[in-house]
């Protein structure tokens, strides 16, 4: 594959992606969405979040020999319990990444 197509296939694959994403907020502003389906879709950011980040700390970590990194599981616990308990981002961010750090530099 030459430079040149490559290159249109990355324009050619952004297009799209912007305008598959473009639709659905032009559509969503202007069609009347089902209250059920309204709160539906509250959730959608948490669920994407968690499907990012639970593979990165609970799968068992190649540098490691293929053991699983507690430290990051340690920190996640912690970051889920503040998140919950408090419902505020940066405090859940802060404890998290402080935990973490902590704890890889105790392992």
């Amino acid at each position: 594959m030459s430079e040149g197509s490559l290159w249109l296939l990355f324009v050619a694959i952004g297009l799209c992606t912007f305008a598959l994403r473009l639709s659905f907020i032009e559509l969503y502003g202007r069609l009347r969405v089902p209250p059920l389906l309204s709160r539906a879709l509250v959730y959608v950011p948490a669920s994407v979040l968690a499907a990012l980040v639970t593979p990165a700390v609970v799968m068992p970590s190649a540098e490691l020999g293929g053991q699983l990194d507690w430290p990051k599981i340690i920190s996640a616990i912690v970051a889920a319990a503040v998140a919950w308990k408090c419902r505020n981002t940066l405090y859940t961010v802060i404890a998290g990444m402080s935990c973490l750090w902590l704890l890889q530099a105790w392992f």
